[in-house]
């Protein structure tokens, strides 16, 4: 059966209520079947390819849906099996920080996979966050909810990671705000644009997990659906799940468009403050070529030149040079260049 190091945990509901002699989850199995009430759910965490295996064996879980669990990294989906959904959810973490910058790292996913069978949930959790042991005291504090069967359990682990979404989504917000202040500081002479850019991946990453749950969840809040194992009444809760989702996907479109706008007004700040940069050296060297360029024609060598024998010659061209110089800065000035 493996070595199990990955099961977090594993029970007998039977009516809601918790089986008071914990078993290994084979024979949990054979105990809820021969019965014919209740149902097993087991948790998995990170397991090993042989862990899986022997679980798999048990359940009679099919191999593509094995493979699925086997790694991180598969996009929110809902497939049917024979008589076993296989449900692959994103969680989100908001990851805490002092200050946005090019490197930061806003969120942070991890996947929970579930089996539903008639009789048996298995969850398989990938990431460091995630855990749903708050989630199961909940559950057996509730049961005429549990009663319900396994459908119960998916519903109410797709309505906490949802909720997680909200809570990521109020937070992101936040992080949005803090930008866009600073975009608009007329303090800042050059927003970061790196930092801009970062919120605005982090944000593609958070859509990447949300918005592929929603024809999962349609399909299971759907009455008519032909998806089997979730009761009609059942249906009901994904409803409200489905509807909190859409109201995640409609806050990160609105956060990817501020952003996008954003990052343009930054571009745009930065262009102008280089091309302001790039007029104040333009006048700087507009002024120095009056002296220099003075200098260079009364350093040529030629015997007769104008004003050249001239006692007052030398003073004449330095008051030359000053005047145009600090006209041309003047001019320069005025005009907004300097």
């Amino acid at each position: 059966m493996g070595d199990r190091d990955s099961i977090v945990a594993c029970a007998v509901y039977r009516n809601g209520e918790r089986d008071a002699h914990p078993c290994g989850f084979d024979a949990a199995l054979r105990a809820v079947r021969a019965g014919h009430n209740g149902f097993v759910w087991l948790g998995l965490y990170e397991p090993s390819e042989h862990d899986l295996s022997a679980v798999a064996a048990t359940f009679g879980l099919h191999p593509l849906a094995v493979e699925d669990a086997s790694y991180n990294h598969q996009r929110p989906k809902l497939e049917r099996y024979d008589d076993t959904l296989f449900v692959v959810l994103k969680t989100i973490r908001y990851v805490e920080h002092d200050e946005i910058s090019a490197s930061s790292e806003i969120v942070e996913t991890g996947q929970i996979m579930v089996f539903l069978g008639s009789d048996f949930v298995v969850t398989v959790r990938h990431g460091a966050y995630g855990e749903l042991q708050t989630l199961r005291a909940r559950l057996e504090a509730r049961p005429r909810l549990l009663a319900r069967g396994p459908a119960t359990v998916l519903h109410a682990i797709a309505d906490h990671i949802v909720d997680d979404y909200l809570k990521v989504a109020d937070r992101v917000e936040t992080d949005i705000d803090s930008i866009e202040n600073a975009v608009f500081d007329h303090r800042i002479r050059f927003p970061d644009a790196g930092a801009v850019y970062q919120l605005k991946r982090e944000v593609v990453e958070f859509k990447h997990a949300v918005l592929p749950l929603a024809a999962p969840l349609w399909a299971l809040a759907d009455p008519d659906s032909s998806v089997g194992m979730v009761p009609r009444e059942v249906r009901s809760y994904f409803r409200d799940v489905e509807d909190h989702l859409n109201r995640v996907t409609e806050r990160i479109a609105g956060f990817d468009d501020v952003l996008g706008s954003l990052l343009q007004a930054t571009l745009a700040q930065v262009s102008v403050a280089q091309n302001e940069d790039m007029r104040k050296i333009s006048a700087w060297v507009a002024i120095a070529a009056v002296p220099t360029a003075t200098a260079g024609i009364y350093g040529m060598n030629f015997d007769h030149m104008p004003e050249l024998h001239q006692a007052w010659g030398y003073p004449a061209a330095l008051a030359f040079i000053a005047i145009v110089c600090v006209a041309l800065h003047r001019a320069f000035k005025r005009n907004g260049w300097l």
